[in-house]
């Protein structure tokens, strides 16, 4: 049978909103993390409007801001600059990802889907929710 449809799987995604002053509670989206268990797949995109984030805080510290997107990104990347999470599976540097927090940089709640692939999936969301 031709033009058959790939494996699809599930894969779960979260926004990463930045939340420049935490007691006023304004944020916009910065990034997606998304999780495929099946694939052991974890991947951080991330995009910093500094226009947004001026007009919700002009003070805001741009520079810190950046590097705890980049963290994320780090985190799912594994390897030395993941730190202690660098010895846990995808699923777990998930989980700790998108872990309730009060910081600059939140997780949003998780979401589902299917996907053939998971790393595409990662650059539509992108496209579609940050962008």
């Amino acid at each position: 049978m031709t033009g058959q449809n790939p494996t699809r799987d599930v894969f779960e995604y979260a926004l990463l909103r930045v939340v420049p002053r935490v007691d006023r509670g304004e944020c916009f989206n910065a990034g997606v993390v998304v999780y495929c268990r099946a694939r052991s797949f974890v991947a951080a995109r991330t995009e910093l409007d500094e226009t947004k984030l001026r007009a919700l805080d002009p003070g805001a510290d741009v520079t810190g801001v950046r590097a705890a997107l980049r963290a994320v990104e780090g985190v799912c990347r594994g390897g030395e600059e993941a730190g202690q999470a660098a010895r846990d599976d995808a699923g777990r540097r998930f989980r700790w990802l998108i872990a309730p927090r009060s910081t600059v940089v939140q997780p949003g709640p998780v979401h589902t889907g299917l996907t053939a692939d998971p790393e595409a999936e990662v650059e539509r969301l992108l496209d579609a929710l940050v962008r």
